[in-house]
Formats: C-alpha cells, structure tokens, sequence
C-alpha cells in the first residue's frame, strides 16, 4: 500500500501471512529492503487478507483510522531511512538504533547487530575482526557487559588481559578501535549519553601500533632470489614472495584472484579488493608481466587460459568467509617459509607486506617519480603513499646526518 525506494532502499508496508496471530489475523509490517536483506518492522497492527485489500479505497471508519495509523509509522521509518542515506551511512544497525530497537541491549549484543551486517554485506575481513574482538570480551567478562560498564578502568583492565593472552600492541589497538567504533554508534540514538562515553582525550587514549616498516634492499632481494636449500617448498613460497613483489606489492586477496584474462597486452589488471567497495572511483592497477614472473607461472601456475585462475588456490566456488580464510592461510605459509629464509640469509623477518614495502621503497630509490608510486600501489592519493614511505624518509635523512662526520671520504 505504502511505497518508497531511493539509493538501494525500499520500503513497502506489507501483511505479513507467514503466521497467523491466534485472533486469525496478521501482522501488519514495514518491510525495508537493501542489497537483497530484507529487515521486517512491526507496526503493532493487525488485519484480515480482506481487510488489507480493502484499505487503499475505504471508507469504514475503523480501517481508515488503522490506515492513519500504518501512514504514520510507515512515515517514521521512511525519515530514519533518509537521514541515513543523506549521511551516506545506512545499514540495518544504525537503522535499528535509530528507531529505538536498542534499547536495554549491551556491549556483547551490539557487536552482534555489526557482526550480522557486515556479515550481510559480505565484509568478511571486518566481520572477522569484529568477531573475534567479541570473542575476546566474552573470555574477558563472564557476562554480557552494559554499555555504561564500558569505563576507563574497564578498558584498563581489558587491555591488560589482552597484554597478558600476548596479543601484540596492533591487535590489542584493533580490539579497541572496535570496541570504540560501537560505542560511537550507540551515541547518536542516545543509547550511551555522552558523559558516560570513555575514549578521548583526557579519558581512555588508544595505543597505536607502529608497524616497523622493513623495507630490503635490491642486494637482499638478489639474496632472495638466488638462495636455495634444494627443498621444493621453499622455492615455491620463494617464487610467490617474489612474484608479489614484482607485481607492484599485490595483496595475497588480489593475487589469488588473479586469472589469465586479467592479462591484457602484457599487462596484469586489477582492482585493489580492499578498497573496490569503499573508493568512489574503480581504480585499476597495471604491472607489467616481467620474464621473471612470466618464469614463474609456468613453473607454479595453472595451464594458460582465459578462464583460469593464474595460481591453484581457488575453485571459483568459494564462499566469502571460505575465501577469506584461504587468502590468510596462504599469508600464514608464505611468511613463515619466508621468515625462515630471512633468518638463514641474516636479512630477519620478511613477509608479504616486506614485499609491497620494497617495490614501493626500492622504486623511491631509484627516483621514480611519487605519483607512479601511488598509482601502482592503488593508493586513493599522494598523502597516503607519503606517509607509506615515512620509514625511506627517515632512512635518508640518517643517511645524510652521517654524511656530516665522514670525515675520511671527502668530498
């Protein structure tokens, strides 16, 4: 009866007949709709199939009264719906905060809420790190904790339990900007008043991890390259590590969704899957295909077609989450084998992300020119890929303050 759609939203009010109320009449709901989720809306009224037929065109005075009723609420979730497509932030959780379906929930149950949606929008990646900072609460507290619990102290001592579980200070400063983000949200609908809110300045301030950014050098990329112990494992993680680095440090989730038609005029073509859903322009990324790569596939990669994947990691059958988990399984092996050849060449630790670090740093080096840095990187602008290379910056600058005592090589 009632009709809206706007952005990927649509609304419609509808008599739910799945299952009969005991009187022998139906519910009657807003149905929402968005990316093919369907969310259902109480309106607390109830009619009979004829009823509901009947009411566009009655004039019974109870019916048009009930109809007042319906345009009333199918009006109120109609505003919520548009306040949130004008910020550019609609999903059924802020929706459900903002008509009060929260109220009385907890810490442990808005996690839930951001779990299923990302879930429903099949964010894998940040429904994982959702998860399993819910996971770690529950270990933490042994019952669902209130969102006014949530205070300095609280967060003290969480971030002490995760220190003691030898969570790294990254992950641990995760768990707390999740923790953070749902209680952000709580905010706006007034589920959290603002005093009793616990981060910021003068309150609780999150840890940041700084990431020691390792970039090598191309002598240690050539010590890479050439090392051998004979062990056909080693030389596959190798040849992958390699391969990632040459092309212009691709993530593990773009390269194993790689296939030969991605190959175009000897190029390989992609889009970043990390930032394909948030950037407000397809940003297509381009490495040439090397001799050496080119080597690489045809000792480790699949046989030569279009429909093929260039690796053997995927079926094309995958659900997301199986996806997710094979991309950091296969992220788990190759730093590990890689971590181990590291150690035996005296380089230390290497990982994939040494690998994206280096082709941008090395590039740096060489004198390429920053804005084909960023665009091979797939950075969204210069700013970013600056602050990438901080760790090259630092590097020459030390490099340059030992210049000023090097007083056997004059110049």
């Amino acid at each position: 009866m009632y009709k809206y759609a706007k952005d990927g939203v649509s609304l419609s009010s509808v008599l739910d007949t799945r299952r009969a109320k005991k009187n022998g009449l139906f519910p009657v709901k807003i149905q929402v709709v968005y990316k093919r989720i369907q969310r259902y809306y109480p309106t607390g009224k109830e009619l009979s199939p004829d009823e509901w037929s009947r009411m566009p065109r009655t004039r019974n005075r109870r019916l048009l009264e009930l109809r007042a009723d319906l345009d009333s609420s199918f009006d109120r979730i109609k505003r919520q719906v548009q306040e949130l497509l004008a910020q550019g932030e609609f999903s059924f959780e802020r929706l459900n905060q903002l008509l009060g379906r929260c109220r009385g929930e907890t810490l442990n149950t808005l996690f839930g809420h951001r779990i299923d949606t990302l879930r429903a929008e099949q964010r894998i990646g940040t429904m994982l790190w959702y998860d399993n900072t819910l996971r770690s609460i529950q270990r933490f507290a042994s019952r669902p904790v209130s969102l006014e619990e949530v205070t300095v102290p609280w967060l003290q001592r969480y971030t002490k339990f995760l220190r003691a579980d030898h969570k790294s200070v990254t992950t641990v400063s995760m768990y707390l900007r999740a923790i953070r983000s749902i209680l952000t949200q709580a905010r706006k609908p007034g589920l959290l008043r603002d005093t009793h809110y616990p981060f910021g300045k003068g309150k609780f301030e999150i840890q940041e991890g700084e990431g020691r950014k390792i970039a090598l050098t191309l002598r240690q990329i050539e010590q890479i390259v050439r090392y051998s112990d004979g062990n056909r494992q080693t030389a596959y993680y190798r040849d992958l590590w390699f391969f990632i680095y040459l092309c212009n440090g691709i993530n593990v989730a773009d390269l194993i969704r790689l296939k030969y038609a991605d190959i175009l005029d000897g190029e390989i073509r992609f889009v970043r899957q990390k930032t394909e859903r948030t950037a407000h322009k397809r940003r297509e990324i381009r490495a040439i295909l090397t001799p050496e790569m080119q080597a690489i596939l045809e000792r480790w990669g699949n046989p030569p077609s279009a429909e093929n994947y260039l690796f053997p990691f995927l079926s094309g059958r995958e659900t997301p989450i199986e996806l997710k988990i094979k991309t950091q399984n296969l992220t788990r092996r190759i730093n590990r084998h890689m971590n181990t050849l590291g150690q035996r060449l005296g380089i230390g630790k290497i990982s994939t992300y040494t690998a994206r670090h280096s082709f941008a740093t090395i590039l740096k080096r060489s004198g390429a020119n920053l804005v084909y840095i960023s665009e091979s990187l797939g950075h969204s602008d210069l700013k970013t890929t600056t602050c990438y290379l901080a760790g090259f910056e630092r590097e020459e600058r030390e490099r340059n303050a030992r210049l000023l005592t090097a007083f056997d090589h004059e110049v």
